[in-house]
């Protein structure tokens, strides 16, 4: 355990788990399953106030800063701390059954 895969900076565990990650990645996109839970994602988030909290959230940066003196990527930095540590708990939970039940079907 934790031995490296020939040729690459990452332990065998880690290479294993990109690689099955990377499978179901394919199986969500083939199903049309990626889709559909990211549209769920997106109307939760904004049914939760999360975009909205957001939104307000950036636009305080940009004030602070100023508008001039903020490009994206700073700001895209400032706010996913913020933005990822905001979901709701029963968003992620939700999301989790969801690939948990696609998971035990497509099995």
């Amino acid at each position: 355990m934790g031995d490296k895969a020939e040729g690459s900076e990452l332990t065998t565990e880690e290479l294993r788990e990109l690689q099955m990650r990377s499978r179901i990645e394919e199986k969500l996109v083939q199903e049309g399953e990626k889709e559909k839970i990211l549209d769920l994602l997106r109307k939760r988030l904004i049914e939760s106030g999360w975009r909205d909290q957001l939104k307000k959230h950036c636009s305080e940066i940009i004030r602070n800063k100023g508008q001039d003196k903020i490009t994206i990527d700073d700001l895209a930095k400032e706010i996913m701390p913020m933005g990822k540590a905001k979901i709701p708990q029963k968003v992620k939970e939700e999301m989790l059954e969801r690939l948990q039940k696609f998971l035990a079907n497509s099995s």
